[in-house]
């Protein structure tokens, strides 16, 4: 199972020098858990930068993946993980998911970088 967390996301989207790293973990579909906060962060980033439109065709192939909505017991390890680690708010319900589904989370997110079954890596 892969988590791709919004950095990577957008490194794919843009097509940048890191977007053939994560090519493999988007486009496999079957092991794709995309969880809600990262449909939050992507759409409003595609938004701010192109348009409606855009961001809506980009969600909707985001949601071919298995969308993981943020439910209480995934809200209460986001918030220990984000103690533990440190993280912002976003950042620990993406760690909390992929631990919870015991995924590999991609990312260009240095917040991530020592964490277990992180697949990190620099931002062009």
């Amino acid at each position: 199972m892969n988590v791709v967390d919004s950095s990577a996301w957008l490194s794919y989207l843009a097509g940048d020098k890191n977007a053939g790293k994560f090519s493999k973990s988007i486009e496999d579909l079957d092991s794709l858990l995309v969880p809600s906060i990262t449909l939050t962060e992507v759409f409003k980033t595609i938004f701010r930068q192109r348009d409606e439109e855009v961001a809506l065709a980009v969600i909707a192939h985001m949601k071919q993946g298995k969308v993981v909505p943020l439910d209480s017991e995934l809200a209460i390890n986001a918030a220990t993980y984000g103690m533990t680690h440190k993280l912002p708010l976003a950042d620990s319900i993406i760690y909390a998911t992929a631990r919870k589904f015991d995924a590999t989370l991609w990312t260009q997110d240095m917040d991530f970088k020592a964490l277990k079954k992180v697949r990190y890596y620099s931002k062009a």
